[in-house]
Order: structure tokens, then sequence, then C-alpha cells
């Protein structure tokens, strides 16, 4: 037995050495095969204020987010940048009274093992300050006038004062809670809601606080004064445009004045309405942009600008029209061949403006038939119609395509010519 215990007592350094070396060799066959990773942690983590007393408010402005860095094998990163929300970053408030308090950031990681190396910030500071609320009657500032010839009635307010709360040292500030009515040239009754203003003794806006409610209804009868009435403009045309031209719009602006008179009965005689001076569109073709006078009784007068735009729009009537029988010219054929085209005449149907239509011939209109690059057989093409007015459109031709033999044998070295057909007379026939 001591003989047993003196070797063993000799190789336990050897037993020691061997284990150890076991361990290492563990240990860098897990770490070859799940590596460990240090890096900043892909998503800033929200910080968590919790514990703080109801009755107090913060008005320091505190960083919101924290930059981690952390130290942890591949597959807990993997684990971490996969699960819902692994890391909380907590700033307590519990037991803290008003004042100004620096705090140190908690960060807690939920997946082990994983080290935190370091984190951005480290401390906030906080200022907590108690809640408050004052109540305040609300006033309504009016500004601006109603528009010309009108007036508004006193307004009306349905909710007569609004409660502020916040932070004491913004409440405290308060001096008045106030809604801005703005006629603008209002022509007609105002029921609008309001958002509240909150004012301090300079009349700057006190930011931070909350008020309700935030906004107010304000109702506003707006009448015409005595003598004044709105009334629209009735646009007085005469003479006829263009033969194929029609009118396409007549605008007026403004569509309607404001009219004044001393006799308000004057004013209540007219019929709704006011007409413009005449204005001639004999021979127009084109739009017409002019201003215009406006005629009105003896003793009633227009209250601003004393005249209105008018714009009369005026366009072509469009139409159709039907060639008959045009010839097809045959260009880039090959010298030394000839072609044989069937039908040799075409219909061509065409669409435009009906002044346009109307000074058409068939000088001013082609149909080409292009055979450039073809050698001798049979083909089928369809020609192109061409005409020198660019507001006239080819809606069809009618065949639509045309049969070509092409016989012969082309000349070597020969440019392709253009091979002219003389053109029997066509016929024109409009179609309605």
């Amino acid at each position: 037995m001591l003989k047993w215990l003196s070797s063993f007592g000799k190789n336990l350094p050897k037993l020691g050495l061997a284990f150890i070396l076991a361990v290492a060799v563990w240990i860098s066959s897990v770490t070859a095969a799940d590596p460990v990773r240090e890096r900043i942690f892909p998503q800033p983590v929200v910080i968590e204020f919790i514990g703080q007393d109801p009755a107090l408010i913060n008005i320091m402005d505190v960083p919101d987010q924290v930059s981690i860095t952390l130290n942890a094998p591949q597959s807990i990163w993997n684990r971490l940048t996969a699960e819902q929300t692994p890391i909380r970053a907590v700033v307590d408030l519990s037991g803290l009274t008003a004042g100004e308090h620096i705090l140190p950031v908690q960060v807690q990681v939920g997946i082990r093992p994983a080290e935190v190396v370091s984190f951005t910030p480290k401390n906030v500071t906080v200022a907590l300050e108690p809640l408050a609320s004052r109540t305040f009657p609300i006033q309504l500032v009016q500004q601006g006038e109603p528009a010309i010839g009108f007036q508004a009635e006193p307004p009306q307010v349905k909710e007569k004062e609004a409660v502020v709360s916040g932070p004491e040292s913004l409440v405290n500030r308060v001096q008045e809670v106030r809604a801005l009515l703005n006629y603008n040239r209002a022509s007609e009754n105002i029921d609008r809601p309001i958002n509240l203003q909150v004012l301090d003794s300079s009349g700057g806006v006190v930011e931070g606080l909350s008020i309700t409610p935030d906004r107010v209804t304000v109702q506003a009868q707006i009448t015409q004064r005595g003598g004044y009435r709105n009334v629209v403009i009735k646009v007085v045309l005469n003479g006829d445009i263009s033969s194929g031209y029609r009118v396409t719009n007549i605008s007026v602006y403004p569509p309607a004045v404001t009219v004044f008179s001393s006799d308000p009965q004057l004013v209540s005689n007219l019929p709704g309405y006011v007409e413009t001076a005449s204005l001639d569109l004999t021979g127009a073709k084109d739009d017409l942009d002019m201003r215009l006078p406006l005629n009105l009784p003896p003793g009633v007068f227009v209250v601003g600008e004393q005249t209105v735009a008018v714009q009369v729009g005026i366009a072509a009537i469009e139409g159709s029209l039907t060639l008959n029988n045009m010839q097809v010219e045959v260009i880039g054929l090959q010298d030394g061949l000839k072609a044989e085209i069937s039908p040799k005449t075409v219909d061509v149907f065409l669409s435009g403006p009906i002044p346009f239509l109307d000074a058409l011939n068939s000088q001013n209109v082609r149909v080409i038939l292009d055979l450039s690059g073809l050698a001798s057989g049979t083909y089928q093409r369809i020609p192109d119609a061409q005409t020198d007015n660019p507001d006239v459109t080819v809606e069809s031709i009618i065949p639509g395509s045309v049969e070509v033999v092409i016989k012969g044998t082309p000349k070597t070295g020969k440019t392709p010519t253009k091979t002219p057909t003389p053109a029997p007379s066509s016929t024109l026939s409009p179609v309605p």
C-alpha cells in the first residue's frame, strides 16, 4: 500500500499536467467551433426609466438610447440578434425627490455567456419637478377684417376655460390661454375649431405643457352691410367666329364681384348678376384673353377692380375626309427591276380640323410603297400615307396592304431610284 501511494505521489504532477492539457485542448476545440467575438450590438437599446414618482416629471433632455459593446461566442451573437429585446438598459428613479440627479445606466443581458465590454452613456442626468395644473379663462383674440361689404357679429366660443398641466416651473410662467380668430376677408359664416396657445407675460409661447381642451370651436355670423351685394358676372358675346371653328370655353375672373350703392334699393333691384361690355367674336380663329368693364346701372359701383378678366377658348371643328383612288408611288426599287402593284390605287381616310381638311387635295397627300432591298419575287407590303399638314391625321388606308410582283435582274453598282408612275385624277369625298 505504501509503495502504491509513493508511486501515485510521484506521478501526481504528470496527472495534473495531463488534465490541464486536456482542458486546454477541449477549450481550444470549443473556441475553434464557436469563436468569441467582440463587437457593438447592432441595434441601439432604448433606455427604460423605472420607479418614477407619478407626482414628479422630468424636465431635462436625456438620451433615450444606449450603445453597447459585447464579448460573446458567435452562437450567442446569433441568438442576441435574432431574439426580441434580449438586452435592457435601465435607469432606476425609485425614491428620488424633486431636484437634479445623476443616475447610472444599468445594462442587463438576458442570454449567457455574454460579457458587457462597454456602453455609452454610462450615466444620465434628470431634473425632477412636481406636476402642477391650473385653470385659465380662454381669451378670444380677433384679427383681420371680413371681406369688403361684410361685417361680423360678435363671435361665440363654446368652451370658456382650459386646464394647463405640466412641470410646476412652466405652469407658473403661464399668464394667458388664447384662441386667435382671423377673419381673413371672410364672406361666409365661420364655424371652425381653433388651436389654443399658452403664453407667458411677454406674449411668448410656453412649450412643454398640455392643454385640456387643446382647441375650441368658434362661431361667428358674417352678414352683408346695407348697400352692398355680391353678384355674379355674365359675359356678353356678339358676332360669329370663323366658319369651321367653335367656342370651347368661356371663363371670367373673378366670377363674382361686390357692388355698392348709397341707395340700397338700387342694389336690391339687380337681378343677381351684372353684364360685361360686349365682346365681339366676328371672324375669330384663336383664343381671346382680355379685360372688360362692367355695365352697371347709374348709382351702382364695383368695389375694388373695375374690370374683369375674360378668356374665350376657340378651336377648329374636327372632321373627316376620304381621298379615293390615290396612286401608290414606288420608291427604293433597284435599277433593272420592275414592280407590278395590285391594286395600283388605294383610298385614304383622314381626320383633323375642318378648315385644314377643306384645303387638302391629292397634291398634299402621298401614298408611298418602299421596296428598298427587295429582289425578284412576290410580296405583300403595307403602303404609307403622308400629308404636308401635321394637324391632319391618317386614320387608315383601304386596302391595308398591296401585292407587289418584282421582276428582272438588278444592275450591280447602281443605287436605288424612285420609279414614279403618272397619277390619275383623284376624287375628294367628304365624310359627314
